[in-house]
């Protein structure tokens, strides 16, 4: 398919964020023509791609449509119109990852019915439809406190997520179809992004270790190579090699796990796309996750994933307290520290805690690049 990878050739992107935007720039790189759908205007991908259509990629006219503009059509989100996506896939239209899989990996309950079809370890759950059914369960005894309960469709960075430690909060409780696990004692989350071509082929990006933000549960910093021995490593990539496999997917599949407190590995989530997990593999290995993913969905060999230098990541949030049009504060004093690497987003507003960039720190010793990374929390602010 090598000739696919032409200046006249129209790469269709399901949404426009700060993901659409490093793809764009990726796809760029090959002079690939990217067209973004997205219901705003002013999203990040804007100035990067070819060709912007404003829609909602939840509206199937909207999404058929697009469709009809471009060669191939890939995603940086999972809630999509899905029967938009098989009606082109049907018509001929090549689409990566497939409609199923995307349908699949968007229901948080499919998923873990997926990991227990497949005898892949992760924590144990049961399936409601609403509240209501979830406190009969606690009611008759068959489900116990503490848990977490997630929205089986339609969350994302920590929202439709609830941890439900004792009666008292039951305000908490979110109404709608969801998935109950068991709350694990967890030692370490861990991310692998792992990529597969239609040939068979696949690449394990090297764990890393994420350290989340208490009050909003998003990724606040990475740290690659993951903190975890060889054996752990190798197990963690057979885990998201396996699930690649059985998904048959083309594409990119971010794999998030836990490590518990009895030295267990688990499967917590999987995301069919680019990821916040892989961001530094931009600067840090030799192939990033956004050109990985073109090799796959072109059917191109995959590049390396070997690491080239060590790397933490954190991301720039929204500080508490501000919303409007955005400022940075303390860019150039970190832009002067060796190694630190900027990233923004180019989202016009700020709100708290919202994504509005990345920084990539890059040193030979994780140490140093974890002292530099308390720095820059320290002096680079988003406000308003």
């Amino acid at each position: 398919m090598e000739n696919l990878v032409l200046s006249e050739f129209k790469l269709g992107i399901i949404a426009g964020g700060q993901l659409g935007k490093m793809l764009s720039l990726a796809a760029s790189t090959w002079n690939i023509k990217t067209y973004i759908l997205d219901p705003d205007e002013d999203c990040p991908a804007v100035g990067c791609c070819n060709h912007f259509v404003k829609g909602d990629f939840l509206d199937f006219d909207t999404v058929y449509r697009f469709g009809k503009m471009v060669d191939m059509i890939t995603f940086e989100l999972e809630n999509v119109n899905i029967e938009a996506l098989k009606q082109l896939k049907a018509e001929g239209l090549k689409i990566s990852p497939d409609p199923e899989i995307l349908e699949l990996i968007k229901d948080k309950g499919r998923q873990k019915e997926f990991y227990s079809h497949h005898e892949i370890p992760t924590a144990p759950f049961k399936l409601f439809n609403n509240k209501g059914a979830i406190m009969e369960a606690i009611n008759d005894g068959n489900v116990s406190f503490p848990f977490v309960q997630k929205l089986r469709t339609g969350g994302y960075d920590g929202k439709g997520v609830e941890v439900i430690k004792s009666f008292e909060d039951f305000t908490n409780l979110m109404n709608g179809p969801s998935l109950i696990e068991d709350k694990v004692n967890i030692q370490k989350e861990l991310s692998i992004i792992v990529a597969r071509n239609a040939k068979g082929d696949i690449q394990c990006f090297p764990a890393v270790e994420m350290e989340f933000n208490g009050t909003e549960n998003l990724v606040e910093r990475l740290i690659c190579p993951a903190n975890i021995d060889d054996s752990s490593s190798i197990q963690c990539m057979n885990m998201a090699k396996k699930i690649i496999q059985e998904l048959n997917m083309v594409g990119l599949l971010a794999v998030e796990m836990f490590v518990t407190d009895n030295n267990e590995i688990i499967i917590n989530e999987i995301a069919p796309r680019p990821h916040n997990s892989g961001h530094h593999t931009i600067e840090s290995v030799i192939t990033s996750q956004f050109e990985q993913l073109l090799r796959a969905i072109f059917n191109l060999s995959l590049g390396s994933t070997n690491l080239k230098i060590p790397a933490v990541m954190i991301n720039l949030l929204g500080s508490p307290g501000y919303q409007g049009k955005v400022k940075y504060e303390g860019l150039t004093e970190c832009m002067a520290i060796e190694g630190v690497k900027i990233h923004l987003y180019g989202k016009k507003i700020t709100k708290p805690y919202r994504k509005m960039g990345h920084v990539t720190i890059i040193s030979q010793s994780i140490k140093d690049a974890i002292i530099k990374s308390e720095i820059v929390k320290q002096k680079l602010k988003v406000i308003a």
